[in-house]
C-alpha cells in the first residue's frame, strides 16, 4: 500500500504552531498542491499542504530551490514533515506554515487526494492494531521505588536556576532555524556564530550624526543573515560583538533585504536595537556548514561593479607565481596571486587570490595544478578587468576538491569531454541590452567615436568606458601580431640558454610555448576613425583563427594568403566595449583605446536598440 497524507495532520500542526524540537514533531505526511513560485523568484515557493481534509498555506525556504529544480520535490508529491513553524500573515486570521525540514515520500500524484481515498488504508490500519493488541505480551510492574515528589514548576525553576544565563535564555524559547525567519514572525531566539564583523562607521545626514555597524552571522546549517544596529545600539554592541564567538539573539527586526547592499545570501537582514537580546553562548561551539550560491562562469556578467558577493566553482587551469602589490590606501605591500577557473559553460575567468590566501592556497594550487584540481570559492567580488574579473575578500573561502555533487559533476564533465574544448574567457562575451547589467553592456555608454578621438583628458585619472559600433577598416600586417607566451601563465618567454623558453613569471623553462595576439588595428563610423589596441581572446573572434594558425599559414602557404586572411576580417561591423587611459610614450601622453570585449553586430537586437533610442528622443 503506498503512502498516504497523514489523517489530521494539519490539525495536529495547528494545535502545535511551534514545536521545541524536530525531535517533538510527530509523524506528519503531507501533499504539496498547487506548487508554485513567490513572485518572480527562483528559489522561494508557496503551496497548500494538504492532509486529504484540511489545507493551510504553506511556504518552503530558499534552500528547498534545489530539490525543486531537480524534480525531487513536485507537485502533487508527498513530503515527510521534520519541522516546522506557523506563522501569523499580517491583517489575516489565518496562518501560514513554513517547513524548515521535510523529506520526500512519493514524488508525484496524478491528482490531490481526497479524504475519501483513505478508507482502505483506515481499515487495513485498524486490523494492523488489533494484530498487534493480541500479540502484546503481558505487563509486568515493577516495584514502587522511593521518590521525593515535586511539582513541574519546581523541577523547570531548578533545570533554569542551574542554567548559564545564555543557557537560560535558550531553554526559555525555542531556538529558530534562520530560515525560519520573516519579518511577519513574533518572537524568536536564534543560535547563531559571528562569521564577519565590521567596522563602527561614523554616518552624517539630515538628523544630524550617527553611528552604525553591522555582522554577519551564520547557524549551523549554514545559512547567513546581516544584522544592522544604528546609534545607541551599535555603540552597546560593538564590544560585546566577537568574531568567532557564538551567540543567543532575540528581540530583532527583520525586513526585505537591499539587493544593492546586501553582502550575504537571504532575502531579509536584520535589525538589533538597544533593546535586543543579545547573550554569549559559553562553552557552545559549532562550524557552519559552507553553503554555496555558485554562478556559472557565463552568466557573471551581471554581478559586475556589484555589492553583491558570488559564489562560483571551477577548473583550475593556471596558477601564476606570487606578485607583491602596493596598496594605494597605505602604501602596504600585499601578496597576490591569479589563477584561471574553466567550468562546463566552456568559459574561463581569472581569479585574485590576496593576502594569505595567494601564499597559502595558491601555492598548494601551483603544486597540484597539473592535475586540473576543482575549487569552490565563496564570497567573491566581481568586477571589470579585461571584461570580468573575480577577486576575494576578507571573508572569502577557497576549498580544493571539496566533496559537493557541483564537484563530482565538474569533474567528470573535465575527464570526459571538457578537457580537449575549446575555451574563451567569459570578457569575450557580449551581454544584451535588456540584462541587470545594462550599464556595462555594448548598449550602454554608446558614443561614436568623434566623442572618444576629440577629448583628449579622457581616461587622466582613470579608465573611461564606452561602447562603439564601428567597422575595421584597417589591419596592417607588417605589424608585430604576436608575442611567444608560456603554455601555464600566458606571459612573455624568452628563448633559453641550452633550448626551449624560459618563463620569468613561473621561473622554469618549458619545451614549447604558444603564440598569443597582440596587435593594433583601426576602425570606422560615420564620425571619424581611431586605432584599437586588442589582445588575444578578442583578435581570434576577429581573425577567426588562434595567432598558432595565423603563423602557419604566413610561413606555409605564404604572404598572399596570409594577407587574404586578414581581409577577410576587414569591413565587418563589430559591437566593442572600449576602455580610454592615457600612456605615456617618449615623454608624451596619448590615449590608448583598448578592446575589451567585442561581438558581431546582431541585426535584430540592434535595431531594438535603435528603436529604444528613437523612442527617447520623440519623448
Amino acid at each position: 500500500m503506498e503512502k498516504l497524507p497523514t489523517e489530521g495532520g494539519i490539525a495536529t500542526i495547528l494545535a502545535n504552531p511551534s514545536p521545541d524540537s524536530a525531535s517533538d514533531v510527530p509523524e506528519i505526511v503531507l501533499q504539496v498542491v498547487d506548487l508554485k513560485p513567490i513572485g518572480n523568484s527562483s528559489t522561494r515557493y508557496t503551496f497548500m499542504a494538504s492532509d486529504g481534509k484540511m489545507k493551510v498555506k504553506a511556504m518552503l525556504p530558499t534552500h528547498f530551490a534545489s530539490e525543486i529544480n531537480s524534480g525531487n520535490l513536485q507537485n502533487l508529491g508527498l513530503i515527510r514533515v521534520l519541522d516546522y513553524t506557523l506563522n501569523s500573515i499580517p491583517n489575516q486570521t489565518e496562518k501560514a506554515l513554513i517547513v524548515t525540514k521535510c523529506e520526500v515520500v512519493a514524488s508525484s500524484f496524478d491528482s490531490e487526494i481526497k479524504s475519501e481515498v483513505k478508507k482502505e488504508a483506515e481499515m487495513e490500519n485498524e486490523a494492523t492494531k488489533l494484530k498487534k493488541e493480541e500479540a502484546a505480551p503481558s505487563i509486568v510492574l515493577k516495584p514502587k521505588q522511593e521518590t521525593v515528589v515535586k511539582s513541574a514548576m519546581q523541577i523547570v525553576k531548578e533545570e533554569r536556576g542551574n542554567a548559564a544565563p545564555a543557557a537560560r535564555l535558550s531553554m526559555t524559547r525555542r531556538v529558530h532555524p534562520l530560515v525560519s525567519l520573516n519579518p511577519y514572525q513574533g518572537n524568536w531566539t536564534i543560535k547563531v556564530r559571528v562569521t564577519n564583523k565590521g567596522n563602527l562607521r561614523t554616518y552624517r545626514n539630515a538628523k544630524g550624526e550617527g553611528h552604525v555597524f553591522n555582522v554577519e552571522l551564520t547557524d549551523e546549517d549554514g545559512t547567513q543573515i546581516q544584522a544592522t544596529m544604528f546609534n545607541e545600539a551599535a555603540k552597546k554592541f560593538y564590544p560585546k560583538f566577537e568574531l568567532g564567538k557564538v551567540y543567543y539573539i532575540s528581540k530583532g527586526s527583520l525586513r526585505i533585504a537591499n539587493k544593492q547592499f546586501k553582502t550575504v545570501q537571504n532575502d531579509y537582514e536584520m535589525t538589533l536595537n538597544e533593546n535586543a537580546l543579545v547573550e554569549e553562548a559559553e562553552g557552545e561551539v559549532f562550524i557552519p556548514e559552507t553553503k554555496y550560491n555558485f554562478v556559472k562562469i557565463d552568466q557573471l556578467g551581471s554581478y559586475v561593479n556589484s555589492r553583491e558577493l558570488t559564489d562560483v566553482i571551477g577548473i583550475v587551469q593556471n596558477v601564476s607565481s606570487t606578485l607583491s602589490i602596493r596598496r594605494k590606501s597605505d602604501n602596504e605591500t600585499v601578496p597576490k596571486r591569479d589563477i584561471t577557473i574553466a567550468d562546463d559553460s566552456n568559459k574561463t575567468v581569472v581569479v585574485s587570490l590576496w593576502n594569505d590566501l595567494a601564499t597559502n592556497i595558491g601555492q598548494e594550487l601551483l603544486d597540484m595544478v597539473d592535475t586540473s584540481p576543482v575549487v569552490a570559492i565563496k564570497s567573491l567580488k566581481v568586477g571589470e578587468f579585461q571584461g570580468v574579473s573575480l577577486s576575494t575578500v576578507s571573508k572569502s573561502v577557497v576549498q580544493i576538491n571539496p566533496d559537493l555533487p557541483e564537484a563530482h559533476k565538474l569533474r567528470t564533465w573535465y575527464d570526459s569531454e571538457g578537457k580537449g574544448a575549446s575555451m574563451a574567457s567569459i570578457g569575450s562575451d557580449m551581454v544584451s541590452p535588456n540584462s541587470k547589467n545594462g550599464a556595462r553592456s555594448m548598449y550602454s555608454d554608446r558614443v561614436f567615436l568623434s566623442h572618444i578621438t576629440s577629448d583628449p583628458s579622457l581616461g587622466h585619472d582613470k579608465p573611461e568606458f564606452f561602447s562603439i559600433n564601428a567597422y575595421i577598416s584597417l589591419i596592417k600586417g607588417d605589424q608585430t601580431m604576436w608575442y611567444r607566451a608560456c603554455k601555464t601563465c600566458n606571459k612573455k618567454v624568452s628563448e633559453a640558454t641550452e633550448s626551449g623558453y624560459w618563463c620569468e613569471s613561473c621561473g622554469k623553462s618549458d619545451d614549447q610555448c604558444s603564440l598569443r595576439y597582440i596587435m593594433i588595428l583601426k576602425v570606422s563610423d560615420p564620425t571619424g576613425e581611431a586605432w584599437l589596441s586588442v589582445f588575444n581572446e578578442q583578435a581570434e573572434k576577429i581573425i577567426g583563427c588562434s595567432a598558432d594558425e595565423l603563423e602557419r599559414i604566413k610561413n606555409e602557404e605564404g604572404d598572399d594568403q596570409y594577407q587574404m586572411k586578414l581581409k577577410e576580417a576587414m569591413w565587418v561591423p563589430h559591437l566593442f566595449r572600449v576602455s580610454v587611459t592615457q600612456n605615456e610614450y617618449m615623454g608624451e601622453k596619448r590615449q590608448r583605446i583598448t578592446v575589451r570585449s567585442q561581438a558581431l553586430v546582431d541585426p535584430a537586437t540592434e535595431s531594438k536598440y535603435l528603436l529604444e533610442e528613437i523612442a527617447k528622443l520623440s519623448v
